[in-house]
This record gives C-alpha cells, sequence and structure tokens, in this order.
C-alpha cells in the first residue's frame, strides 16, 4: 500500500479545521450534489499544500447505483474532490483574481483502491506550476486510513465569468 508522499498526514491535526463548509461555500461555487469537501484542515502559503476531506455519506447520489449492493465511490468524483481542493488552494495564493478554476486536464491518475460510504477521504493538493490568471498544475494524492487510493496530476485553466 502506498503512503502519502506530498505531506505527512500523521502529522496533521486531522480535527482542526482551517475552513468548514460554509467558508468553502465562500470561495468554491459547486453547490448540492457536487460539493465534494466537508472541510480543509491543513493549509501552507509557502509550500502550496492544501489538505481537505470529504465525510462520504451513504446518502451521496451515486451510492443507489455505483454499484448496487456494494457502493463504490466513482473515480471521477474522487478527481473532482481534488479539484476543489484545488480551486480553494488557488483563491487563496491569490492566482485567480477573477473568474472560476475548471478542469484543464488529468494527468498519470491511478485508482488505487475502493472508496466505500462512511469513510473519511483526504485530499492532498500540492501546487507545481503556475501562471496566475491562466492555468494552474497541481500533484494531488487522496488518502483514506493512511492509504493512497488515488493520485496524479491536475490541470486548471480559468473559466471566465
Amino acid at each position: 500500500m502506498k503512503k502519502c508522499s506530498l505531506i505527512d498526514l500523521s502529522c496533521l491535526n486531522k480535527n482542526h479545521i482551517v475552513a468548514d463548509i460554509e467558508e468553502i461555500r465562500r470561495i468554491n461555487p459547486q453547490r448540492f450534489e457536487m460539493e465534494q469537501l466537508s472541510a480543509i484542515i491543513y493549509a501552507n502559503m509557502e509550500e502550496q499544500i492544501f489538505v481537505g476531506y470529504q465525510d462520504v455519506s451513504p446518502e451521496a447520489f451515486w451510492c443507489r447505483g455505483h454499484m448496487p449492493g456494494k457502493p463504490l465511490m466513482p473515480g471521477v468524483m474522487i478527481c473532482e474532490a481534488a479539484a476543489q481542493v484545488a480551486s480553494y488552494a488557488a483563491k487563496k495564493l491569490g492566482l485567480l483574481e477573477h473568474g472560476l478554476i475548471g478542469f484543464g486536464g488529468l494527468d498519470n491518475v491511478k485508482f488505487r483502491e475502493p472508496v466505500y460510504p462512511g469513510q473519511r477521504l483526504f485530499i492532498v493538493d500540492k501546487v507545481t506550476k503556475y501562471r496566475k490568471n491562466a492555468i494552474l498544475v497541481l500533484d494531488f494524492e487522496a488518502v483514506v486510513d493512511e492509504n493512497v487510493v488515488a493520485d496524479g496530476t491536475i490541470k486548471g485553466v480559468l473559466l471566465p465569468i
């Protein structure tokens, strides 16, 4: 099992909330079924590393049909959670002054273990490259119980409003 390489999660206080759902909503536009974060627990502006989590609910819209009798979080929803941490990070770092950040691409994404309802999914994002108000590139790792369940690179682009 792969351990998180972007940050040592065991050193973080996982109960220390940097941004609760209301603060996330002030920054990220997603609502209803598309809200994929419960909280941000770590924001290191200097190292440009952000950690958030989602408490994966048995009431999530995908549970009924993916997969019947054994709900499995779709990989695309894991990537969306990582993108939402990226959007939060971009705003907090002042990388986007206007508009929204949208998917520009995913590279080298691997899904290593399943994620089930009732688990807490941690998302670690680290900015690796950016051009202010244009593009953002981050490495991400999705972690459950200290094990990486997915990882890859996210590219975000400015979507003008």
